[in-house]
Order: C-alpha cells, then sequence, then structure tokens
C-alpha cells in the first residue's frame, strides 16, 4: 500500500499587472531551482480567473521533510541570490495550505 505524502498548496495574489512577469520567473528559473534541490513541483500557474493570482502546489514525502528541505532551498545561494528579490517583491499576500493526500490524489494536481 503506498503512503500518503505531505502537499503544499501556495495562492498568491499578485500585485496588479505582475501576473505574465511572475509566471515566468517561476517557469525559468524558480521551478527549475526547485528541481535542482530535489522539490516536487506538482503544479504551478496563473489563475485562470485573474492572471495577478497565482497558484503553487509542492509535494514532500513528510512534513520532517518538508521542513528540511525548505529550510534548505530557502537558505541556498541560487535562491537568495537568484529569483528570491524578483519573486517576493511581486507578492501581495499569499495564503498556505497543508495535506496529506494519496499518490493518486496527488498525480491528480499534476500539470501536464
Amino acid at each position: 500500500m503506498m503512503e500518503n505524502k505531505i502537499v503544499e498548496i501556495l495562492q498568491y495574489t499578485l500585485r496588479k499587472g505582475t501576473g505574465v512577469e511572475f509566471h515566468n520567473i517561476m517557469a525559468e528559473i524558480s521551478v527549475p531551482l526547485h528541481n535542482l534541490h530535489g522539490i516536487d513541483v506538482v503544479s504551478y500557474g496563473n489563475s485562470l480567473h485573474d492572471p495577478d493570482c497565482y497558484c503553487l502546489i509542492r509535494s514532500f514525502e513528510n512534513e520532517e521533510s518538508m521542513s528540511s528541505v525548505l529550510a534548505a532551498f530557502y537558505a541556498s545561494s541560487g535562491w537568495i541570490n537568484g529569483p528570491r528579490e524578483e519573486i517576493i517583491s511581486r507578492i501581495e499576500n499569499s495564503l498556505k495550505t497543508i495535506l496529506n493526500l494519496p499518490q493518486k490524489g496527488i498525480d491528480g494536481l499534476r500539470k501536464p
């Protein structure tokens, strides 16, 4: 039997008019950097209802793994000297939700 994983859903309200730039930074710099750190980016992109709303979904083995992997990621020079400022400067508000889901549910959320 397959064990559940931890899924983190981040929802961002971006500064007006920055959604396209934000997505380009995510696609070209941030997501590849996540991948280099072994972070499973399940899905990401602008909301269908508003291009200045954004969602990032990441999956982790367990809560301890999520904490340690994200701590290492956000402390890395790749993040600090890379897309950090460009991303943070465009976020007006953010919400975080953590779920415990089976792999089948995670795969259903996965961006094709």
